[in-house]
């Protein structure tokens, strides 16, 4: 295997797309440091933030999906994928990769087309077990697809399909050393129990409903709250900043923000399912419901069936969340139950698998 490999990742729109090529890329560097790694995503989405931060260069397209409902957006559809495929083909022929690897969002499809075209080996890591529209068209002619859970049989070709897990970033996998560093940070009052929410880089509505409810009992308690309220809901929350509450636009530094927590809302997306087997904390998954195929809740249930989560869905909130919560909250033995079961459940070398294949498709 040649040292200068020359590798492009497309992911994004969401942080369950950008993460995962993140992963992917800090692994093909710690292997090949004289790597060169270039990623390319829309140009108007949280990528080309969040990619730059990571150390990485990124292109950006001019590219945004189909709206579902009838919207003047959808006429400018053409002209923009016309444009990101003549704008895919200039980086490919400047940057002449050796794999092209897509883990989903609007700029992996028209790249990973050119690449196809270009007869450039190409992978998919897709992380959940229902497939986004772009990847289910790329799969029939991807080189190599990676997924994590074994119902993409169904759309994917058996043939060229490996189960490997998602992608988790190796800043994740020894949370743990980092608790005292993390508590600091966050100015956390040791002996309090601290709570980390999480409703995804955009923002929850519903949870971030939930929460601002139940501030006053988390303040009555002594209970020491950060929440990632979102992008979308953060000035609507920021009033709730105190000695006990932080609100969070979007945390940085993940690994940090797990290493403080004691116990973990979130939503059930896979590739945070993935991060929380690995960092073993207790968690309460509120799934969203407007996803396709309510993959969510699946994801959620997979680790509530075998005890190592406490599921809620939106529509049980009202009603359980306060037992359910406080329960946990008070129990030692409830939340070492769910923490030593969670992390059974955990892949941490999906990562590693999933450049090993890159390795081979590079081989070729």
């Amino acid at each position: 295997m040649k040292e200068h490999l020359k590798i492009i990742l497309s992911g994004g729109g969401t942080g369950g797309h950008i993460y995962p090529a993140i992963a992917i890329a800090d692994e093909i560097r710690r292997r090949y440091p004289k790597a060169e790694i270039l990623f390319v995503g829309a140009r108007d989405r949280m990528e080309m933030e969040k990619v730059p931060q990571a150390g990485y260069d990124i292109e950006g397209l001019w590219i945004s999906g189909i709206q579902r409902k009838i919207s003047l957006k959808n006429l400018m559809f053409p002209f923009k994928l016309m444009s990101s495929l003549s704008k895919s083909r200039k980086i490919i022929r400047s940057f002449q990769p050796d794999v092209v690897i897509g883990t989903g969002g609007f700029a992996s499809g028209p790249l990973l087309r050119v690449a196809v075209s270009q007869k450039i080996p190409t992978l998919i890591q897709e992380q959940n077990s229902f497939p986004g529209i772009t990847n289910r068209i790329l799969a029939k002619q991807a080189d190599k697809i990676c997924a994590a859970y074994e119902e993409v049989f169904r759309f994917f070709p058996k043939e060229k399909t490996v189960i490997t897990g998602n992608p988790v970033r190796l800043d994740l996998l020894k949370v743990n050393e980092k608790r005292e560093e993390a508590q600091r940070f966050f100015h956390l009052d040791k002996k309090k129990k601290t709570v980390l929410v999480l409703g995804g880089s955009l923002g929850a509505r519903r949870i971030n409903q939930l929460i601002e409810t139940w501030v006053p009992k988390f303040e009555k308690e002594g209970i020491q709250l950060i929440w990632q309220t979102g992008r979308l809901y953060y000035d609507e929350y920021k009033k709730y900043n105190s000695d006990l509450v932080q609100t969070y636009e979007f945390l940085n530094r993940m690994d940090w923000a797990y290493a403080a927590a004691d116990i973990i809302i979130s939503r059930a997306g896979a590739g945070s399912v993935s991060e929380l087997c690995v960092v073993g904390k207790p968690v309460l998954f509120i799934p969203s419901p407007n996803v396709a195929e309510d993959h969510q809740a699946k994801n959620a249930m997979s680790l509530s069936k075998n005890k190592a989560a406490i599921t809620l869905t939106e529509e049980q909130l009202e009603q359980d969340f306060e037992e359910e919560f406080f329960g946990l909250v008070n129990s030692e033995a409830k939340q070492r139950e769910l923490s030593e079961n969670i992390k059974k459940m955990a892949l941490p070398d999906a990562t590693a698998k999933i450049v090993d294949e890159v390795e081979k498709l590079a081989g070729k």
